[in-house]
């Protein structure tokens, strides 16, 4: 009998040959995908499969995806691809088939290779961002505040569509950086509007937050929590759990802040950990039954945070 400890034993077909993965983006050395993949491996029981960071640029991107079709003697098969932006809008173009997530959002951070040799497309940040609004206590949020419209805002507006919410604040420097994103939610059925930066009050107010500035400039933001004097302190809780997406450097200020007015709050680590688990589901296959390993990911890239 396996204990609840130990990962369920590997089903027979996936006991398969060794194969290869890895991550691509520029800068990429920072990135704990390998230790997170290479984790998931181990807990299968995947012994030889590879997975390391490659430093790799929108210019070079395209000659170097496309040269995989030619077969290398004595090199594993590619089993899946993690991208950074902007390599997640590089690739959609390249790739055989994308799912409709992609297509939603516009963004593919998971490549694979189904059985038949067809490249696949998917956008597993939604799901990461999904798991860890749920697992803070969002739970049938109606009402949402989005800080930021950057590369992965769209695929906040997708997780908070699938969480139920109805109206999203999206607070931007502008209504025109802000106007793809307004647009998206609005064919989620979303009723979106621009708010500027410091309306700290519907960020307060809001069922659930998540924060997509990279972490240079949400510092300064945050700093607004502790400076806002009545219009923060006025209110006696944050309404609703907030999502960073930044990780590093860890703690974010964020975070920090919000715990500060007696908020829940999340890094990015988490929203990491659980796409991570979905592209590991995609990539190596696994059947219904079959567990991602997260508690063993989370054991091998927690020690690395803020490094």
């Amino acid at each position: 009998m396996t204990s609840p400890h130990q990962q369920p034993p590997l089903p027979p077909t996936l006991d398969r040959a060794v194969h290869q993965a890895a991550v691509l983006g520029s800068p990429i050395g920072h990135s704990l995908s390998p230790a997170l993949h290479l984790a998931a491996y181990a807990a299968l029981g995947l012994r030889g499969w590879t997975y390391r960071a490659m430093e790799c640029t929108e210019e070079r991107f395209p000659d170097w995806f496309r040269s995989l079709k030619v077969a290398r003697a004595g090199e594993p098969p590619w089993a899946g691809l993690a991208l950074t932006m902007p390599l997640k809008q590089v690739v959609i173009p390249l790739l055989d088939e994308v799912s409709e997530l992609v297509r939603v959002t516009g963004a593919a951070n998971c490549v694979y290779w189904d059985a038949d040799g067809r490249s696949r497309g998917d956008n597993t940040d939604v799901h990461g961002i999904v798991e860890t609004l749920t697992t803070l206590g969002a739970r049938a949020p109606v009402t949402a505040c989005l800080v930021g419209a950057g590369a992965t805002a769209a695929s906040a507006v997708a997780a908070l569509a699938r969480l139920g919410v109805t109206r999203l604040d999206v607070l931007a420097r502008s209504a025109e950086r802000a106007g793809g994103i307004l647009d998206l939610a609005g064919r989620l059925g979303l009723a979106a509007a621009v708010q500027p930066l410091d309306r700290l009050d519907r960020v307060l107010a809001a069922d659930v937050v998540v924060c997509t500035l990279p972490s240079a400039a949400s510092a300064p933001w945050a700093q607004q929590l502790d400076d806002a004097g009545p219009v923060a302190r006025g209110t006696a809780t944050p309404a609703g759990p907030l999502l960073d997406v930044s990780y590093h450097p860890w703690p974010t200020a964020l975070v920090q802040r919000w715990e500060k007015l007696g908020g829940t709050a999340s890094g990015g680590f988490e929203m990491l950990l659980h796409q991570a688990g979905e592209q590991v589901r995609l990539q190596v296959g696994l059947p219904d039954g079959v567990p991602v390993p997260l508690g063993a990911m989370r054991t091998a890239a927690e020690p690395l945070l803020g490094g």
